[in-house]
């Protein structure tokens, strides 16, 4: 059963339901008698490229400065704190869905559908999925509890979120090579005004998502 919203439907010796006394920190963890995973997503909203999805199980005592939402550090400071994420995570898994399957099956199940396979390849079962945002999809038979801007209250959120963008951003890289002319290496696939005058110019590539409606006549030039 999945349960949202409700803290109450957890029993546990300590439960933080109260993030106001974590003010200006993220909170460890959600409770403490299930080991928990965050989970969120980079790229939904993105012209181009695939989703990831992160899935993180931290140490209940994990603790580093440069730990916070990932739209809130830079560059720079996200690929350092990536290794020690991964070194220090007690599981984690990275998962990705396609253009071609977001056009299918639409944006929000394609960044769900992610979230799910992160959760399959960790390599130890939670108990609690910590979700960031307020759509999920229950996952088999582990319940789920669902957080609007999670990623910056639960640690466990803001490393998925961390892991999750990096790894976007290097495949944006990658496919930078093959169409340099829109700028991902940048933009990383987001309307960017840049972005947007180059779909002008040059039309939509085999890596953009045609079921956002880029242009009118959603021309492929290439």
């Amino acid at each position: 059963m999945a349960h949202k919203g409700n803290p109450g439907c957890f029993a546990s010796d300590f439960l933080l339901s109260n993030i106001s006394e974590f003010a200006g920190m993220l909170a460890p963890f959600f409770q403490d008698t299930y080991l928990e995973a965050g989970l969120d997503e980079a790229g939904r909203g993105c012209y181009a490229g695939p989703v990831f999805a992160a899935a993180v199980i931290l140490p209940k005592d994990f603790h580093h400065p440069l730990l916070n939402d990932s739209k809130q550090l830079k560059e720079k400071q996200r690929d350092t704190i990536r290794p020690i994420i991964e070194k220090e995570a007690i599981s984690f898994a990275v998962s990705q869905i396609s253009h071609e399957e977001i056009d299918q099956i639409n944006i929000l199940k394609a960044s769900i559908k992610a979230m799910h396979q992160a959760v399959t390849l960790l390599k130890k079962k939670p108990g609690l999925l910590l979700v960031d945002g307020n759509r999920f999809i229950p996952f088999k038979k582990i319940p789920h509890q669902c957080f609007v801007k999670g990623d910056g209250r639960f640690a466990s959120i803001a490393a998925a979120s961390i892991l999750a963008k990096t790894y976007r951003d290097q495949w944006m890289e990658k496919l930078h090579q093959e169409f340099p002319h829109y700028g991902w290496d940048r933009n990383k696939g987001y309307g960017t005004a840049q972005h947007r005058k180059a779909i002008e110019k040059w039309g939509l590539c085999s890596y953009h998502r045609k079921s956002f409606r880029l242009l009118p006549d959603q021309q492929k030039l290439f």
